[in-house]
């Protein structure tokens, strides 16, 4: 059932609309992710959703209750920044109990909802320490604690790992993830990183220019990109130039290479061209790799990244990669050598504007 409800959202500065017709359903106990390049909108919509920033057009409903016009503090939202945004003069303690101060809690439930924060987040040893004597993960930690104090409707994350190192931002959102759960607390997390979107995500959004390009699983939008921006922000993609040949059979040619497409291609004519996309996991080149098309072509690169091979093959003037996981007796192929990449045909997306 829908428990946050974002309709015909828009959001303009002066002549400079940020967010365009703006339509979601969230799930109560869903974790959803906005995930854009800087400038698409995602921090904007995430901000009309907390009440710091009024919609130009549009509602928000949350629990079956408009919200689009209520002061943040009487949305019962709760929020982590990027910056932490803790205070400095207050100790971990009372940064986490400062919204339930504010709200008139009783001492006694101030306390005991402390501790509980604390214990949640594994910082319960630190209850005394000030934020400038703690790692940014742990500030970041206490912010989260902090939000989650209040037992608000929804949480809020903008962009909360982008200033901790790597391995930090990975343990941090696998424990993000695991206390969302535990608390069956409905989320909405902002993003630019797509790693982090796909590896805790139940649905996410793609956003570009202002708008959802795609709303989906992280399945669906890693393996059936709906659009040409989300195929190409999201993973690495091949975007394949291709001549359609006979719409009818959905046959079109790539270089010297004829090849049959699974998806329809719709009302394109012969001659007519048409992109096409594959991951770089797709293909094998391995005559013993199962498949049911070829591509054959030169090699002009190949990198070894540790845990695969990255090798980069020209097939009719396209540029194709494709990646093979490394063992100690993987042969990197030569540059110029000419290859056969195996793979199914369904593995090919049509890709749409």
């Amino acid at each position: 059932m829908s428990f946050l409800v974002l309709e015909n959202l828009r959001k303009s500065f002066g002549q400079i609309q940020v967010v365009k017709d703006f339509n979601m359903s969230i799930n109560k106990g869903e974790f959803v992710s906005f995930l854009g390049p800087s400038g698409c909108g995602k921090t904007t919509v995430l901000r009309m959703i907390a009440g710091f920033e009024t919609p130009s057009d549009g509602t928000i409903t949350i629990n079956g209750t408009n919200q689009t016009r209520l002061k943040t503090n009487q949305r019962n939202i709760g929020m982590v920044f990027q910056a932490y945004a803790l205070f400095p003069n207050m100790n971990v303690f009372d940064n986490v109990a400062f919204g339930l101060k504010v709200a008139g809690k009783p001492k006694a439930e101030i306390e005991s909802r402390v501790r509980e924060m604390l214990k949640l987040i594994s910082l319960d040893h630190l209850a005394d320490r000030y934020p400038y004597q703690m790692s940014g993960g742990q500030q970041q930690r206490v912010a989260l604690a902090r939000a989650l104090a209040p037992k608000p409707q929804v949480l809020l994350l903008d962009e909360p790992l982008s200033a901790l190192d790597a391995k930090i931002r990975v343990s941090l959102r696998e424990e993000i993830r695991q206390i969302q759960k535990q608390l069956g607390i409905t989320t909405v997390f902002v993003t630019h990183d797509q790693e982090e979107a796909l590896s805790i995500s139940d649905r996410i959004v793609v956003m570009n220019a202002g708008r959802a390009d795609q709303i989906g699983t992280p399945s669906e939008i890693y393996n059936r990109p709906a659009t040409r921006f989300v195929a190409s922000f999201v993973g690495t993609l091949n975007i394949i130039e291709a001549t359609v040949i006979d719409p009818a059979a959905n046959t079109v040619k790539v270089g010297d290479n004829t090849i049959i497409l699974r998806e329809s291609i719709g009302a394109l004519k012969g001659g007519d061209k048409l992109s096409i996309a594959l991951r770089p996991e797709a293909g094998s080149l391995s005559e013993s790799a199962r498949g049911d098309t070829a591509l054959s072509g030169k090699v002009i690169s190949s990198h070894f990244l540790g845990s695969v091979i990255r090798t980069k093959v020209d097939v009719g003037g396209n540029q194709i990669s494709f990646d093979m996981f490394n063992s100690p007796d993987a042969v990197m192929p030569r540059e110029g050598e000419m290859v056969t990449l195996r793979f199914n045909a369904s593995d090919f997306l049509i890709v749409r504007e």
